[in-house]
């Protein structure tokens, strides 16, 4: 059985990359068009924190109280700007690792704040699964193929062609290895 090309693998990648990167603005972008509804005091991120501070533990509890509680707009707008910035990155494959890396560090901070880290219910959420697939881009170069990654590779790499030379010398009479 023979395997595909790299060419096919990156084609599925690239996919997956820009899939991902959709879900990433489906989740973002309404966040800025409806600010009113996910804005604190009133909108979902404070009552995403409040449900956040009675259910998270250990450290992260103590970050939510002393931290994003009392910065809590700060926070709001650094979510949805980095939900966006995530969806934009991975959709152009453009700085798609460190899209990538975003979009894992994200979802680790949703499950953390609804206690979800240590339940298999909270990692096979969509928090979960856009870990995983954002994870894909941190470790393949998911960019490098239909995205804006390739163009910066193929611009920076400088090629240089190898010659070989022969240099003639004259014939080894004997070992010459001391004994």
């Amino acid at each position: 059985m023979k395997l595909p090309s790299s060419r096919a693998y990156g084609g599925w990648l690239a996919l997956a990359r820009f899939l991902t990167g959709g879900i990433w603005l489906i989740h973002g972008v309404p966040k800025f068009l409806h600010s009113a509804e996910f804005m604190p005091p009133g909108g979902a991120f404070g009552t995403y924190l409040q449900n956040g501070i009675v259910k998270a533990t250990g450290p992260y509890h103590g970050f939510l109280v002393n931290t994003v509680a009392p910065n809590a707009t700060i926070f709001a707008e650094l979510v949805r700007f980095g939900e966006v910035c995530v969806g934009i990155s991975l959709v152009l494959g453009l700085f798609s690792r460190i899209g990538g890396l975003f979009g894992v560090l994200l979802p680790l901070n949703y499950l953390a704040a609804r206690g979800a880290l240590a339940t298999l219910s909270g990692w096979s959420s969509i928090d979960g699964c856009l870990m995983l697939l954002s994870a894909l881009s941190v470790v393949l170069p998911t960019g490098r193929v239909a995205g804006l990654d390739a163009l910066m590779s193929r611009s920076s790499v400088r090629r240089t062609t190898v010659v070989a030379e022969i240099v003639p010398e004259r014939p080894l009479e004997g070992p010459t290895a001391p004994l």
